[in-house]
């Protein structure tokens, strides 16, 4: 699949759209004011800025009142790295790169989990911000193994977060658990997305396996790593 192709996906496009306040097909880099960025996410937390690139081009979606400042000295995505934070007034902070990854044919794998609430006593603390259900693959002892997070950003699109416990990997859980969450989002009408660290090698393992192919985006933010030095996790916390 061409990384252009996957921009025409209606329901990808009304997520962006909400999401970031605009998409266009525009060559290059397009800054725009939203405020959406002044606004609470799914956590309850307000990103400032959120970006997604794709090979050709891609939305910058920043606050409307710092819009001016950030066009003027944000004209590329070359640009991100040392020009972004402080246009947003933050210069101590740093620009930072996930791979971003979406479907439309999650892979056909036998379910491994159940939904449980998030607040289920057996539910790590990781996954209680996700709020309802979370999906979880419990060991032959009744205790939690794996578990997958739903990001419910917009009723058009929906992120994957997923953990496995060290006693648990290598078994393909967390492949299972992003495939069959991926299935509950499309059945949904939304699109199933997946961020990762682009050092995270497990993580690229998981997302190829369980059908989502990287088209050579990457969602953009601004926080406590750099881009040249991306924090391993399982997925992007944002």
């Amino acid at each position: 699949m061409d990384s252009r192709e996957i921009s025409t996906d209606r329901r990808l496009t009304d997520f962006l759209v909400e999401y970031l306040g605009k998409w266009t097909e525009t060559q290059g880099l397009t800054v725009v004011g939203s405020p959406a960025r002044t606004r609470p996410g799914w956590d309850g937390q307000v990103r400032d800025v959120v970006g997604v690139s794709t090979p050709h081009g891609g939305v910058l979606s920043v606050a409307p009142d710092v819009l001016d400042a950030v066009r003027d000295a944000v004209r590329t995505w070359d640009d991100v790295p040392e020009r972004l934070p402080a246009a947003l007034g933050r210069p101590d902070a740093t620009a930072y790169r996930g791979v971003f990854r979406w479907t439309r044919t999650p892979a056909d794998l036998p379910d491994a989990g159940r939904w449980v609430d998030a607040l289920d006593p057996r539910v790590p603390g990781w996954l209680h911000p996700f709020g309802g259900q979370v999906l979880i693959h419990f060991d032959d002892a009744g205790r939690y193994a794996a578990g997958v997070g739903v990001k419910r950003h917009n009723s058009a699109g929906m992120e994957i977060s997923v953990g496995t416990e060290e006693a648990h990997r290598g078994r393909g859980l967390a492949t299972a658990l992003v495939a069959q969450a991926a299935r509950w989002i499309v059945a949904q009408g939304a699109v199933p997305i997946y961020l990762h660290d682009p050092a995270n090698t497990a993580s690229d393992r998981t997302a190829r396996s369980a059908g989502f192919p990287d088209l050579g985006w990457h969602i953009i933010g601004v926080g406590g790593r750099p881009l040249a030095n991306p924090r391993s996790a399982q997925s992007t916390p944002d």
